[in-house]
């Protein structure tokens, strides 16, 4: 069997970890698990992990300040587990910088098809697709996943990259949050749209200096990117 990547699974619940451990493991992985959040840095940059599992509740340091000093250190793919219900917590942790979430309890089946979805779209741009993108103070290069805003490059996770990169490979296209979970996260939608609304609110606050708002809200249906206007035509 491949080796597909790493994945660091930080949760204080020794049968989550060993789920995790069991199903990734089966399909190609490898699982480095942790029980508490004061020892998950030191992993972290340990492993350098391909993609981080991470529960919000941990004794030591919590997942949400965890999410935000591994966004400090590198933009590796963040899955946030939560408790059901939790609303708040799915909504924050997204805000932290977290690429998706699980609600607990979940299945194991779920989560690695996650992992899959979340690798599958860092690892791989489409040599037969457009793989830089130029207008009026942004430009996005695809093939090295940079992004730059007034020739400034900008820190952007990876599910914000591939967001920003399939909203604007498609200019005018509007996008359902339906549509957009299907194709930039690439599972079926069962979950909370807000992860869609989150990701767009934080890309907005990282354009913010660009005089064009290229990430336009269609009300009641969703999202597009939307060139600027020059001389009466779009450009």
């Amino acid at each position: 069997m491949p080796f597909l990547g790493k994945v660091l699974a930080i949760d204080d619940d020794p049968n989550v970890l060993e789920l995790i451990k069991l199903y990734g493991e089966r399909e190609g992985f490898k699982v480095v698990g942790i029980n508490n959040g004061n020892s998950a840095l030191a992993a972290f940059d340990r492993e350098n992990p391909d993609v981080v599992i991470l529960d919000i509740m941990l004794p030591g340091i919590d997942g949400l300040t965890l999410c935000r000093n591994f966004r400090a250190i590198r933009m590796v793919p963040i899955i946030m587990l939560t408790a059901k219900g939790e609303e708040a917590d799915r909504v924050l942790g997204l805000e932290m910088g977290a690429d998706d979430y699980v609600s607990k309890p979940f299945s194991p089946r779920e989560v690695v098809a996650r992992i899959k979805a979340v690798l599958r779209r860092t690892q791989t741009i489409d040599p037969m697709t457009n793989w830089k993108i130029k207008y009026p103070g942004l430009e996005i290069q695809a093939d090295v996943r940079r992004v730059l805003v007034n020739e400034k490059e900008i820190e952007l996770t990876p599910k914000e990259f591939d967001l920003l990169y399939h909203l604007a490979q498609n200019p005018r296209r509007v996008f359902t949050r339906e549509e957009l979970l299907t194709s930039v996260w690439g599972y079926d939608y069962y979950g909370d749209r807000r992860t869609v609304d989150v990701h767009i609110r934080r890309l907005r606050s990282k354009l913010l200096s660009l005089s064009h708002d290229y990430l336009t809200t269609v009300w009641g249906v969703g999202y597009q990117f939307t060139p600027p206007v020059k001389g009466g035509e779009n450009i």
